[in-house]
């Protein structure tokens, strides 16, 4: 009996298995009853598969692994950013291979002009530019490299000689130009034939704070090359600098006034309190980090590979911090950058110092670059709203202010002087402000809330394209021509530095004495706080060094780098074209014609074949831009390269005791 219950168990149990597996093989779905067919309907028979024809429903085919897949979405804007800079860089290594050209037209000239013609190519062939220019790529991104580069390779002795004069220029000049502008602008705008009405006075205040940006970088390379006096050089590097600061304060300030209906007093009162919070504000996030940077590179000496991040980073830091507080990050960069240099430069390795110098002057290098070179396309491919009347009187009248403020602020500055400006600096001082990267970045970042943006857009282009091409041309036959004051700025001799010492320490004893203090003194007092107690706080070596012992380590190195750069490049390159010749003999010309000749192929068959994944019309730009630079080539091939004989390489001079 209990063998029977086991074995009706089992069956049960096989039943049941065998129900549940039949239910588990029915298709998903619901099961409900059937309806049945109505009368008449017509049975639909399922279709048959014709044997070796098409099928009525193929089958899914197996997707096999793809062997090359591209994907241009993802790396679209970084990919479009390599090829604008490398399209710019290679633009530039064309106009510096004929030196004349750079010589006699400054280089944002020639930038300006090769993104003029790529924005015809775009325009012709419908092609809309990047925006690689918004309000935050370029203040987040592309102004503090420029800043960074002024600030850190400005001359510290001279500007804090002439700092009263700098800041003299660079911010009541300012506010001159700025107030002077707007409220002319703002008379002209209420000539009915015009048709400007519809500008108020901020907007007025607005465009002129914007267009009184100067940005002399074509004035400085021709100070540079004739070699001015230091004075004026020193004042028109300083103003250029700090006159941004000043102007970008301006324009957050009226950005923000522009969108009131109506300003009361009070609001004049909040504004110039606000502007004096936001400069002195800014001076100080950048003095408290500048330490802070000196103070970390004190413990670097064992990890020399990242003292250079330290510089980029708390300098950068600086910017961001101030930007967070809406006070004046341009002044809070540029006075970390002076304090850096100052300290970090005796704590950081040689090797360091080298590579934050060569680092900053590229990154502020590209930043420029770009500006004027985009500035070119923008002009061709972006809509304009012309109004003659509006922009020659933009023209004439930034003209006429600034020389009067010129003239004015150098009457009033001139008794304080030790070394008065003459009528011929006042002239070049006036004549140089030319207009650049700075006022173009920020009117073509201007709110779409200002409704005249396009008028100010166009006018702000043809104050730039007036002032780089025309004044920016002329300003080296006019220094020639009117001979102003020369200087020998590259004469650092210890007999020198011992008599300027010298003779500060006097002045200063007798400023002391008579209870007159002067700029001499107050820099005896810092010199001797910064002896007893900053340098023991930011720096591992604290011990005092003498002026002159300093002068000569500079000088010996300075000696030692020219020698490097020169001596030993050229023996190299000698050798090699030497041993060269007894294989087949290549006169130095038809060696450079030969390596040019490879680097304009390799270049134009590595961007062509990088750009035609982008657009054809970018395709069409980089073929134009290289068909210039190999035209200029063959331009410095016809009239030869100056190149210096073994006879002028052993000519180095030794340091100068």
């Amino acid at each position: 009996m209990s063998t029977m219950g086991g074995l009706s168990q089992m069956k049960l149990a096989v039943n049941f298995l065998t129900i549940g597996l039949v239910i588990l093989s029915l298709p998903c779905g619901s099961y409900t009853e059937i309806p049945p067919k109505p009368p008449g309907s017509v049975t639909v028979l399922p279709p048959v598969k014709p044997a070796g024809g098409p099928q009525a429903f193929p089958d899914a085919e197996n997707s096999n692994l793809p062997v090359f897949t591209m994907d241009y979405a993802r790396i679209q804007v970084p990919f479009e950013v390599t090829l604008w800079v490398l399209l710019a860089s290679f633009a530039k290594i064309g106009f510096h291979v004929y030196h004349k050209i750079t010589f006699w037209v400054p280089e944002s000239c020639l930038l300006i002009s090769i993104g003029l013609i790529v924005g015809a190519i775009m325009h012709s062939v419908h092609e809309e530019p990047p925006a690689v220019l918004s309000y935050n790529v370029f203040f987040l991104f592309m102004l503090p490299p420029i800043v960074l580069e002024s600030g850190y390779f400005m001359p510290t002795r001279p500007f804090f000689e002439n700092v009263g004069t700098v800041l003299w220029f660079a911010v009541v000049g300012t506010l001159w130009n700025s107030i002077g502008i707007g409220m002319s602008l703002y008379a002209v705008c209420q000539i009915e034939a015009f048709e400007v009405q519809d500008i108020n006075l901020q907007e007025n205040m607005l465009f002129a704070a914007i267009i009184s940006a100067v940005d002399p970088v074509a004035v400085l390379s021709v100070f540079e090359d004739v070699s001015v006096n230091e004075q004026l050089y020193i004042v028109v590097f300083g103003e250029c600098l700090f006159n941004d600061a000043v102007t970008v304060v301006l324009y957050n300030m009226f950005i923000f006034v522009a969108d009131m209906p109506v300003v009361e007093p009070v609001d004049v009162f909040l504004g110039v309190a606000r502007f004096f919070v936001v400069g002195l504000g800014g001076m100080g996030f950048g003095v408290i980090f500048g330490f802070v940077a000196s103070f970390t590179t004190r413990f670097t000496s064992n990890v020399r590979e990242i003292e250079p991040l330290f510089i980029f980073m708390y300098s950068y830091l600086a910017y961001l911090v101030a930007e967070l507080f809406s006070i004046s990050s341009i002044m809070a960069i540029v006075t970390c950058a002076l304090t850096m240099k100052y300290y970090v430069e005796e704590n950081v390795s040689q090797r360091s110092c080298t590579t934050i110098r060569h680092v900053v002057k590229m990154l502020g290098t590209i930043s420029e670059t770009l500006i004027f070179f985009f500035l070119g396309v923008v002009t061709i491919t972006t809509e304009h709203e012309w109004n003659w009347g509006y922009i020659m009187f933009t023209l004439l009248l930034a003209l006429v202010w600034r020389g009067l403020g010129v003239l004015v602020l150098t009457q009033i500055i001139n008794p304080f002087r030790t070394i008065p400006f003459n009528f011929k600096d006042q002239f070049i001082l006036g004549y140089g402000g030319l207009r650049g990267a700075i006022s173009f970045a920020l009117v073509f970042t201007l709110p779409d809330s200002i409704g005249r943006k396009k008028l100010f857009l166009t006018t702000t282009i043809c104050m730039i394209m007036f002032t780089v091409f025309i004044q920016g041309i002329s300003i080296r036959p006019l220094i020639e021509f009117i001979n102003v004051r020369r200087t020998n700025r590259n004469l650092e001799t210890i007999n020198v530095e011992i008599h300027s010492r010298l003779i500060e320490h006097t002045i200063a004893g007798v400023e002391d004495l008579c209870g007159q203090w002067s700029h001499y003194y107050w820099k005896d007092k810092f010199l001797k706080f910064n002896n007893r107690i900053l340098r023991k706080i930011l720096i591992r070596d604290n011990r005092a060094e003498s002026s002159i012992v300093a002068l000569y380590k500079k000088l010996e190195l300075q000696n030692a780098m020219e020698i490097l750069d020169t001596v030993s490049g050229d023996i190299n390159a000698g050798s090699s074209i030497v041993s060269l010749q007894y294989v087949y003999p290549l006169s130095p010309s038809s060696s450079c014609s030969l390596s040019l000749s490879l680097y304009f192929a390799l270049s134009l068959i590595l961007l062509l074949s990088l750009s035609l994944a982008c657009s054809p019309s970018l395709s069409l730009s980089l073929v134009l831009s290289l068909t210039l630079s190999c035209s200029l080539f063959f331009m410095c091939h016809t009239h030869g390269i100056p190149r210096l004989s073994a006879n002028e390489h052993s000519g180095l001079e030794p340091p100068r005791l």
